[in-house]
């Protein structure tokens, strides 16, 4: 008994020594982790520097606008349509005289008393002697009737009609041809007979020709000189806009040909967008009407435009003058640009 009491009273004196349990304190938030601010991005010096490229003198917003660069598109459209036009009538018309040099027709007329077949014999007689001649051959009463009909009409009869006989000729070689003799030689040996080699017809188709050239050029240069100017407004305009940039370099003591080639440079770019989409354009253009052409064959209007220009297909040498009209819209934009600025920093000094 005297143990249980010793160890109840030791208990109770161990408790009255340990101190008493503090209360717990509530835990607290925890703050968000802020991050480092990004540490700032040294300037490359020395080499680094001279590779890194220089920020453009005129701000481009400034000088390349949408609405010059359509200007710039259409006017090159019209001017590459203007020579694949060219081209097109230019390759009809050399066909054209290739085909009238290389064909000579003799007529002769009836007259009374005179037999009309023994004197178209005697005249494919004739022809057929003579050097540089491929072909003679005497046109028929069906071939007559089938040129006459358009003007005279179906069911024609020719027997009542004073109608002339025509003798078609080919010539191989028109420079072994002597037709000065020919004609002299069919006039007087064949009665009521004349030689057509289709001088005057060749003389107008070269002045027709010589005329849709002409008038080419000249729309060509109309519309590039109304491009001009509007590359000259819009020059000025940018000028304007950049008055202060230009005080600035004139300030600082930059040459009026630095000023001009900083122009320069940025209506060259537009110059060439605008080019090369009015070229591209054109050339659509041209794909999409020969394939029209040869799709529409059999009808009326498609024949009638056949028979005067063949098939309506531009050729290598319009292809060509696209690109060249490209590449001119593209030059005059930039010298245009350059003059333009050269001039007003003229006037400014």
């Amino acid at each position: 008994m005297a143990q249980s009491d010793d160890t109840e009273n030791t208990k109770r004196s161990t408790a009255e020594v340990q101190p008493p349990k503090r209360a717990e304190r509530p835990k607290r938030k925890k703050r968000p982790v802020r991050k480092a601010a990004p540490k700032a991005k040294k300037e490359p010096q020395g080499d680094d520097a001279k590779l890194r490229p220089a920020a453009a003198i005129v701000p481009p917003q400034s000088v390349a606008g949408r609405a010059l660069t359509l200007v710039v598109a259409i006017m090159s459209f019209l001017a590459c349509l203007t020579v694949g036009g060219v081209s097109v009538v230019w390759d009809a018309a050399d066909a054209w005289q290739n085909d009238l040099v290389r064909e000579i027709t003799i007529q002769i007329r009836p007259t009374e008393g005179v037999d009309m077949l023994r004197e178209i014999d005697k005249a494919v007689a004739l022809a057929q002697e003579f050097p540089g001649i491929d072909t003679v051959r005497a046109l028929s009463d069906a071939e007559t009737k089938a040129l006459l009909e358009p003007w005279l009409g179906e069911g024609l009869q020719l027997d009542g009609l004073p109608v002339p006989r025509l003798i078609q000729i080919t010539v191989n070689d028109p420079s072994l041809l002597n037709l000065d003799q020919l004609r002299s030689v069919v006039s007087q040996n064949v009665t009521g007979a004349s030689v057509d080699d289709h001088s005057v017809w060749t003389s107008r188709l070269s002045a027709m020709a010589g005329a849709v050239v002409a008038g080419g050029f000249a729309i060509m240069i109309l519309v590039l000189g109304s491009m001009v100017l509007s590359v000259v407004f819009a020059t000025q305009s940018a000028m304007a806009g950049n008055k202060d940039v230009v005080s600035v370099l004139h300030f600082v003591g930059a040459e009026d040909g630095f000023i001009a080639r900083e122009f320069q440079r940025h209506f060259l770019m537009l110059g060439l967008k605008g080019g090369v989409s009015g070229g591209v354009a054109a050339i659509l253009s041209f794909v999409v009407l020969d394939m029209l052409t040869r799709q529409s064959a059999g009808q009326a209007g498609s024949d009638q435009m056949s028979a005067l220009f063949g098939g309506i297909s531009v050729s290598l040498p319009g292809y060509l003058g696209v690109f060249g009209v490209v590449f001119l819209v593209a030059i005059l934009t930039a010298l245009t640009s350059g003059l333009a600025v050269k001039a007003h920093l003229a006037k400014v000094d």
